[in-house]
């Protein structure tokens, strides 16, 4: 390892040097940046995380005079990589000015790309509210692609998260909108009573009876195919059960339902809300008798 390190030392030192040596071309540069390149890579193998992404953000520069600006992103891409062992601030930011130049070349697949990589690592992080701002700006880029799987991966996050902070309108949005498309797609068909569900949870949250039925009938609309479903079921039964203010009943059905098909931790958690929120009504109504 230690003999990689002062490779890269060396390497470096040459690049530096070629750096602040006069030169009338541009090519001064050029050789830096092959130097600064085969340095990143001995600080990569000595597993030197930091070295390495500092090495590449010295290349990205030197392709930045060289006026490279796809070259630049690349290496920005690259520090960012390394220092996503080490610093997730560092990457992030190094992600950011990737994104800005793609944009800047018209590369908007690959902006998209690394949009979504910065919104994962806000998520690894626990940033919410960045991580949901990051998959949204991820999910425009795909979808002026017409990349239409990768946006709604990343719609899908959105609403995932909206749902988690209690932004429950949002998060309901964007469930029925993916479940329109989804039923024009023969491949994507399938997953609609899911989509479905997941917008029906967050409805339950928001705890409106009314609104919880209007939504189911809209659906049945939607996908005439969705009454006949499980998930229909749980949803028209728990709705029942709130409307008779019966936590027994909502136990039961919930418990049946996953005796079949197992529960998520995000469902159990939307579905745990409904069930605070319904026995605080029935302690409600004990209090008044």
């Amino acid at each position: 390892m230690g003999d990689q390190s002062t490779r890269g030392e060396e390497f470096e030192k040459n690049a530096e040097k070629k750096l602040n040596s006069w030169s009338f071309f541009g090519s001064k540069y050029e050789d830096a940046a092959d130097l600064f390149d085969k340095a990143a890579n001995f600080f990569k193998l000595a597993k030197s995380w930091d070295r390495a992404g500092s090495i590449y953000v010295k290349l990205a520069n030197c392709h930045l005079k060289l006026e490279s600006n796809h070259e630049a992103a690349q290496a920005f891409v690259s520090a960012a990589h390394c220092y996503k062992k080490t610093s997730t601030k560092e990457a992030i930011s190094c992600l950011q000015q990737a994104v800005n130049m793609f944009c800047d070349i018209g590369r908007l697949s690959m902006a998209a790309r690394y949009y979504k990589e910065i919104a994962e690592l806000y998520e690894s992080e626990q940033n919410i509210e960045q991580a949901i701002d990051h998959y949204e700006k991820a999910a425009d880029f795909f979808q002026s692609e017409e990349v239409s799987t990768s946006a709604n991966q990343c719609k899908q996050k959105v609403a995932q998260f909206a749902a988690q902070i209690e932004q429950y309108q949002k998060a309901i949005e964007i469930y029925e909108e993916i479940a329109r498309q989804s039923l024009t797609n023969n491949l994507l068909k399938y997953g609609v009573k899911g989509h479905l569900l997941n917008a029906g949870l967050c409805q339950l949250c928001k705890g409106d009876v009314v609104a919880i039925t209007n939504a189911l009938e809209r659906y049945q609309d939607l996908d005439p195919t969705f009454s006949g479903t499980r998930e229909y079921r749980l949803l028209a039964d728990i709705a029942s059960a709130l409307d008779e203010e019966d936590v027994t009943k909502f136990t039961d059905v919930v418990k049946e339902f996953d005796s079949m098909t197992p529960l998520d931790s995000w469902k159990t958690t939307l579905l745990l809300r409904v069930k605070e929120k319904l026995k605080a009504k029935e302690l409600e109504e004990d209090d008044l008798t």
